[in-house]
């Protein structure tokens, strides 16, 4: 278990192993649930706002009631409040479709709501990434939603790690580049930025949303074999920003000019603007 958290659970802000969920919820039984992890910099949660636009989009997409947005809010000034430092913390908000029965046919409880904290470990400053043999598939319900169903991602992550990789990049079914198992990826191409576009099946991440604001990158369908060529690699999440690719299935990579340029951005638009 990851020491040190605390979790908001109906109410009430415990240490992790006091808190508790029921074992026929279905976020359990069935990965029946969408969450959303947000990073807090001096006790304020980056980009809130865009986080819980899209927990409600992926509760929409999964035919889950949408989300008390006020008492996931007062949740997490909860959690914050008990704070004693302006040190980097990571938070978790969870939402799944409740108790149920044991099969894939949901009850009809209300939805159960978790947000947990925990201090944020530093990423390194940069990254290596494989591609794996599986794919995503871009026409599943799941696409684009970001649920809790996340063996798929689990098992990429650890074929990556196994091979000296810190995060796994995957294709779809036709081939195509489109996102990590936790984070988007752009490259530079021709001095071009680019990143999947969502037709690819991948995430709208947040993050990825604010570098496409804050620079020139364009969405492209682009090839996986992209990887081979691309002058630079970064992939972005909340957690990490904007972090420079160095390998890439064993070739290796600069952190070039252009993912420089980019982190600065984006860092200075969360420095004047938190909730952009």
């Amino acid at each position: 278990m990851e020491s040190g958290v605390t979790v908001w659970v109906q109410g009430r802000i415990l240490p992790a192993e006091d808190a508790v969920v029921g074992v026929l919820d279905h976020g359990f039984t069935v990965g029946d649930g969408v969450f959303e992890t947000v990073r807090v910099s001096a006790n304020v949660p980056i980009a809130l706002s865009r986080h819980l636009a899209r927990l409600t989009r992926s509760a929409t997409a999964l035919g889950l009631p949408a989300p008390d947005l006020g008492l996931v809010r007062a949740a997490v000034d909860d959690l914050l409040s008990g704070v004693p430092t302006a040190s980097p913390h990571r938070l978790r908000i969870t939402v799944t479709s409740g108790p149920g029965p044991l099969g894939s046919a949901r009850g009809d409880s209300e939805p159960t709501l978790v947000v947990a904290l925990v201090a944020a470990a530093p990423w390194p400053a940069d990254c290596a990434v494989v591609t794996v043999p599986w794919v995503r598939n871009e026409r599943s319900p799941l696409a684009g939603v970001k649920s809790t169903s996340y063996a798929e991602n689990a098992v990429a992550l650890e074929w990556a790690h196994q091979r000296g990789a810190q995060e796994a990049l995957i294709a779809n079914t036709r081939g195509e580049l489109c996102e990590g198992t936790g984070s988007n990826v752009f490259v530079v191409v021709d001095g071009q930025l680019l990143t999947p576009s969502l037709r690819s099946g991948c995430l709208a991440g947040v993050t990825r949303g604010l570098v496409l604001e804050v620079s020139d990158a364009q969405e492209a369908d682009l090839p996986l074999g992209v990887l081979e060529h691309a002058e630079e690699v970064f992939i972005t999440s909340a957690t990490r920003g904007a972090m420079p690719v160095t390998r890439v299935d064993g070739r290796e990579l600069a952190a070039g000019p252009v993912t420089a340029e980019v982190a600065a951005a984006y860092a200075a638009l969360l420095e004047t603007t938190p909730d952009p």
